[in-house]
């Protein structure tokens, strides 16, 4: 059984109408976890742990020894600044345990990392994602872009497949990968492996950071980068799956 730790793919929004004279405002609260987690244990005994974005300032794990507990960890639109401005610096003034910094040794000591792309995940829109010069961007295998690196494709591209006996890719099929409708442009760093590419750039790259391993997935693993037809494709969960497989050594 693999514990895998997700992070993110989570918002509250706020909505305005206006009707002539009168203004009110509503607000919801949406996930977009469905995708992945159906990928990850159906017909397995994984065990998927959702945190939510607004719950990682309360519910991220405390200490070393209980983020080790997971063997994987997984971050998809969810900020730098979620991490590194915690309440009890940002308003108490006092010192905190750096999330990223933890992540960051979870990984040298032998966990694995996975960041998938988004809005606010590497850059993401307006570079608000702000992973630049962070400890998350010294143990990804690619280097960010130090502006907004979204990749707008409303006309839809196709992955294309790089290294077809890679074991992240057993039983996904090889060519013909649905489109997708964009993607994080990232720069992938020295002695990494870029399993596939989509419109010249890489969308899956894979690496090492001390005794751990690391993937940086470019675009996006649920609507709208990845469309329901990607997310229902026959290659979508076995690539999650063998993805955690060969990150944890298996």
């Amino acid at each position: 059984m693999k514990k895998i730790l997700f992070i993110g793919e989570s918002w509250m929004v706020h909505v305005q109408e206006t009707k002539g004279f009168d203004v009110f405002t509503y607000d919801y609260y949406e996930t977009a976890t469905e995708y992945i987690e159906k990928a990850l244990t159906c017909g397995s005994d994984n065990c998927f742990v959702h945190l939510p974005s607004h719950l990682v300032e309360s519910d991220f794990p405390k200490t070393a020894e209980e983020l080790a507990q997971y063997d994987v960890v997984m971050i998809s639109d969810c900020g730098a600044n979620t991490f590194n401005l915690p309440m009890n610096t940002f308003t108490r003034l006092n010192k905190s345990e750096n999330k990223l910094k933890m992540l960051q040794d979870y990984a040298a000591n032998g966990g694995a990392v996975v960041m998938i792309g988004g809005y606010l995940t590497f850059q993401g829109i307006e570079a608000k994602g702000a992973y630049k010069n962070t400890y998350m961007e010294e143990l990804l295998p690619v280097t960010l872009l130090s502006g907004d690196d979204r990749m707008e494709r409303c006309q839809g591209v196709y992955p294309t497949v790089l290294l077809p006996e890679h074991p992240i890719l057993a039983n996904v099929p090889k060519e013909n990968w649905p489109c997708i409708y964009g993607y994080n442009k990232l720069l992938p760093k020295k002695n990494t492996k870029i399993v596939a590419e989509v419109d010249g750039d890489p969308m899956i790259v894979l690496g090492t950071y001390g005794k751990g391993r690391v993937c940086a997935y470019a675009t996006d693993c649920a609507p709208h980068w990845s469309p329901v037809e990607f997310c229902t494709w026959e290659g979508y969960a076995p690539l999650w799956n063998n993805l955690v497989d060969w990150l944890t050594r298996e």
